[in-house]
C-alpha cells in the first residue's frame, strides 16, 4: 500500500512539473484516497485546482489543509492568493491575520499580510506589519523597499529615502532602486541627492534612459544648463516616440539660447 501510495505521489509530482494539472491532481487523489487526511496531499490538490482555475475547489482543498496542519504557511499565501484572484480581499486579510495570530514570528505571513492592507488602503496596519518584519529581521530589505514606496505614496519623502537607502547599502546594482531613491529625494526637495542617485542608476546601467531625462530636468532646475543639455542629448539616443523627441529638442533649443 505505502509502495502505490509513493509512486501516486511521484507521478502526481512529475505531472505537476510539466504542467500537465489534470493528470497531476487525478493521481493526487488517487494518493488522497490511502491517506485521507494528510494535509501535503490536500494543498497540492488545492494548487492543481488553483492552476486549472477551479477556485471553489481550490479553496476546498486548501481550507481541509488547514483543518489538519493549521500552521502550514504556504497553504495560508495559497489560499491568500486565490482569494486576491477573485477580489476577496477581506477573506485573504481575515485568513491572514488568523495565521499571524498563530504564527507571530512568520516573516512571509506578515509580509503578505502587510500587501493585502495596502490593497485595502489600510496604510498604518501596512507599515505596522512591516516594522514588526524588521523587528525580527533588521536585515529585511523587501520590508525596507515595501515600507519606502508605502511613505512615498504617504508624502513622507525623508523616511522613503532612507529606507531606501537601506536597501542601497546592500544591493548596489540596480537601477530602478537608484531611481525610486532619487524621486524620493526629489519630492522631498533634495536636488543634490536626487541627482545623485539618477547618475548612479546610469552608472550601473547606461540603457536606464529615464534617468537620462530626469538628470536633464535637474540640472535644469538647478541652473547648470550645460549639464541639462549633455544628458537630455544622452536621452535622445534612446528609441523615443516621435512627439517625446520633438519636445525634448524644442527643450535643449530654448535652453542652449541660454548659454
Amino acid at each position: 500500500m505505502e509502495n502505490e501510495i509513493n509512486n501516486d505521489l511521484q507521478s502526481a509530482l512529475d505531472y505537476y512539473k510539466s504542467a500537465d494539472y489534470e493528470k497531476s491532481v487525478e493521481y493526487f487523489l488517487k494518493a488522497l484516497s490511502s491517506d485521507a487526511n494528510n494535509p501535503n496531499i490536500l494543498n497540492n490538490i488545492g494548487l492543481c485546482y488553483s492552476k486549472l482555475a477551479k477556485d471553489d475547489l481550490a479553496i476546498e482543498y486548501f481550507i481541509k489543509t488547514l483543518s489538519f496542519n493549521p500552521n502550514s504557511v504556504q497553504t495560508y499565501i495559497n489560499l491568500s492568493d486565490v482569494y486576491f484572484r477573485n477580489k476577496n480581499i477581506i477573506d485573504a486579510i481575515n485568513l491572514l491575520e488568523n495565521g499571524v495570530t498563530l504564527m507571530p514570528n512568520e516573516i512571509a505571513l506578515k509580509h503578505y499580510l502587510s500587501r493585502f492592507y495596502l490593497e485595502d488602503c489600510r496604510y498604518d496596519l501596512a507599515m505596522q506589519q512591516l516594522f514588526e518584519i524588521l523587528d525580527i529581521d533588521s536585515d529585511n530589505l523587501d520590508a525596507y523597499w515595501d515600507l519606502g514606496n508605502i511613505q512615498y505614496e504617504l508624502g513622507d519623502y525623508d523616511s522613503a529615502a532612507e529606507n531606501y537607502e537601506n536597501v542601497l547599502e546592500k544591493i548596489t546594482d540596480n537601477a530602478v532602486f537608484y531611481y525610486q531613491t532619487a524621486l524620493a529625494y526629489e519630492a522631498g526637495d533634495n536636488i543634490d541627492k536626487a541627482i545623485s542617485n539618477h547618475l548612479k542608476a546610469v552608472s550601473v546601467n547606461e540603457n536606464f534612459h529615464p534617468s537620462y531625462k530626469k538628470l536633464g530636468i535637474l540640472f535644469m532646475a538647478r541652473g547648470d544648463n550645460e549639464s541639462a543639455v549633455e544628458y537630455f542629448q544622452d536621452y535622445l539616443n534612446f528609441d523615443l516616440p516621435a512627439d517625446e523627441k520633438k519636445s525634448i529638442n524644442d527643450l535643449i533649443e530654448r535652453i542652449s539660447k541660454q548659454l
